[in-house]
């Protein structure tokens, strides 16, 4: 390959990227500013929760007669990336919008990341066809989309494009892949702040002195917090696959688990475990939690979700460790912000096989200075979280693989 070539190949790339991030980053915006709208709507109107059973109909029938080939989600894109067959619908982008949209509006427990990066993904395997792009270059597409979905929803370009190297199985991947995913994410992330998207800020104002005591107990909730990752991901496959075995129509599916989540919300008072719990844990910084809230965010997450209602499951990931990280305050003696941060990254990396991008966005939300007990804890939740993640076509290698293949 002359020069000339590479030069023109290389300007290509940068085009797509560009494309990539602009139209995810402008997705996502659109997407945040909306789900801030109907989040806000939900809070002001609770009654509205009464008609998530409604919701959960309007979901089930739009992807029950227009959505089969989209249904996985993420774990579609994680599929096409191991073992391409045909480019991803650009149907699984609006379709997931909505789904997400209606769950949150209605008052159901779930994230945000799945959308973006599910938009992400879709927009970005488009350029397939547009480019004539073959097997291995859709990989980078694939890789592309997650990035920018990632690191636009979050407001975290580094671990946004680390996270999508690393969720589809870290060591096949190439350095151009690498350095198109950093530039895509950027993309993303700036074309966000052009439509002045604001992200949640989160501060860990004390850091202890890193002693063997303080690095003992970060061992200690590393460990906790894997089990934490392990009970979410268990929790979300259990109701998934109980829904799917008594209830054979898909569409009554959300229908029936809306009436369930209802009741539970509006009828019980858990109104602070629907949508994505912001509020929650932003105050977990500050304020100690109850044992039980991050028990119960589990629960609502993992029904809501396996009833099939749309969103994602980071957010909720977050709200579990910041909560989790909080209610430890009470018997670990750290800072409850260093806590909560902890747990707000680690929990992730448990449920996302993901150690490096978890660190790194702990870095980047929680600033340089808490970056050894946020690796540490990253590194144990991720070890102790079991071989079963959120996503269940992930490929899980590493460090840990041959050890749970041994042992378990």
């Amino acid at each position: 390959m002359n020069l000339k070539t590479k030069i023109l190949l290389a300007l290509k790339w940068l085009f797509i990227c560009i494309l990539i991030g602009v139209l995810s980053g402008s997705a996502s915006a659109f997407f945040l500013i909306t789900l801030e709208f109907v989040t806000q709507y939900r809070i002001h109107h609770d009654w509205i929760i009464w008609l998530l059973p409604i919701g959960g109909l309007l979901v089930g029938f739009s992807y029950y007669y227009l959505g089969k080939d989209v249904v996985k989600g993420n774990n579609l894109l994680l599929e096409e990336y191991e073992n391409p067959k045909q480019v991803i619908p650009l149907k699984m982008a609006p379709l997931v919008y909505f789904g997400t949209i209606i769950t949150h509006l209605f008052g159901g427990s779930a994230g945000r990341e799945g959308t973006a990066v599910q938009m992400g993904g879709a927009i970005a395997d488009q350029f397939t066809r547009i480019f004539k792009l073959d097997d291995s270059e859709r990989k980078t597409l694939i890789i592309l989309g997650i990035s920018a979905g990632f690191a636009s929803v979050f407001g975290t370009p580094l671990a946004g494009a680390i996270f999508a190297l690393e969720v589809v199985y870290f060591s096949k991947i190439n350095l151009k892949s690498i350095l198109l995913s950093f530039i895509v994410a950027y993309a993303a992330y700036f074309t966000v702040a052009i439509w002045q998207v604001k992200h949640t800020h989160y501060s860990i104002p004390l850091i202890p002195d890193i002693t063997s005591i303080n690095l003992f107990y970060t061992l200690i909730c590393g460990v906790l917090f894997g089990f934490a990752a392990l009970l979410f991901s268990r929790s979300t496959h259990f109701w998934s696959s109980l829904f799917s075995r008594t209830i054979k129509y898909p569409p009554f599916r959300p229908f029936v688990g809306g009436i369930i989540l209802s009741t539970a919300i509006a009828g019980f008072g858990f109104s602070k475990f629907s949508g994505l719990g912001v509020p929650v844990i932003i105050d977990s910084f500050t304020i100690t939690n109850a044992w039980y809230d991050f028990l119960l965010k589990i629960l609502f997450t993992g029904f809501t979700l396996g009833a099939g209602f749309k969103g994602g499951e980071v957010t909720p990931l977050f709200f579990v460790g910041a909560t989790f990280g909080s209610a430890l305050s009470l018997i670990i003696p750290m800072p409850i912000a260093l806590l909560a941060g902890m747990g707000f990254v680690a929990v992730f990396s448990g449920a996302t096989h993901t150690p490096i991008a978890c660190t790194v966005m702990g870095i980047e939300l929680f600033g340089i200075e808490s970056g050894v007990f946020i690796a540490i804890a990253c590194i144990i939740a991720y070890l102790s979280s079991g071989s079963v993640g959120i996503y269940k076509s992930q490929i899980v290698k590493g460090p840990k693989y041959a050890l749970y293949q041994k042992w378990f």
